[in-house]
């Protein structure tokens, strides 16, 4: 059965936060709060998580993993960021976005997109994610906690600890986040195309008239 923490969404607990990364790191699936919604992780290359998840989502294999970051900094590690993307992602980040970047040789070739050689990467604008990170020191590999069948993703703590407390082992309750998944802006080619609308503004991405 999962732990549930309770976690301040303005003042994290340190003790909990603390505690929470070491179900991560000791290979534990783990729902956690973003600036968008409610989302799934685990620790970055751990095959057996990503298996559960996968299960969890009723995901194929084809399904692409994002990388939740610190910052910037941390992005340059996992993908290839050009001057004029990195204006675009300071001018936009932290917040409710998920870019799809080409991917630097530090990504393990399964957390890649098969064909195209991208990754996509993100750095959510929420307290206790980056509390999160901070402590984890590295990223979170995560997904979008959209059940099989339903379209928007779960946002009641009390509701998702009702359907997933047998199937994670860490449910984060850090209040009401929202109930849209991020706007996904496809930066392979460095001409941002936004490929699906959410939460995050698209005016940035717009092409020009």
């Amino acid at each position: 059965m999962a732990q549930y923490f309770h976690i301040h969404p303005h003042n994290p607990q340190r003790r909990l936060i603390r505690r929470a990364v070491e179900i991560i790191c000791q290979g534990g699936v783990v729902v956690y709060p973003t600036d968008s919604s409610y989302a799934l992780g685990c620790h970055i290359g751990d095959t057996e998580a990503m298996e559960r998840i996968r299960v969890i989502r009723q995901l194929d294999d084809k399904h692409n993993f994002t990388l939740v970051c610190r910052d910037l900094s941390e992005v340059a590690s996992y993908a290839k960021v050009s001057d004029a993307a990195y204006r675009l992602l300071k001018a936009n980040t932290p917040g409710p976005y998920t870019f799809i970047l080409p991917a630097t040789r530090e990504v393990p070739r399964r957390l890649q997109h098969p064909k195209r050689k991208t990754i996509g990467l993100r750095i959510p604008d929420n307290i206790i994610t980056e509390a999160l990170l901070a402590e984890l020191g590295e990223p979170l590999m995560s997904v979008t906690l959209i059940l099989p069948g339903e379209d928007i993703p779960l946002s009641d703590p009390a509701e998702i600890r009702a359907q997933l407390e047998h199937r994670v082992d860490l449910i984060i309750d850090g209040g009401h986040c929202g109930l849209e998944p991020t706007t996904v802006i496809d930066m392979e080619n460095d001409q941002p195309h936004v490929t699906r609308a959410g939460k995050g503004s698209a005016f940035s991405f717009a092409a020009p008239d």
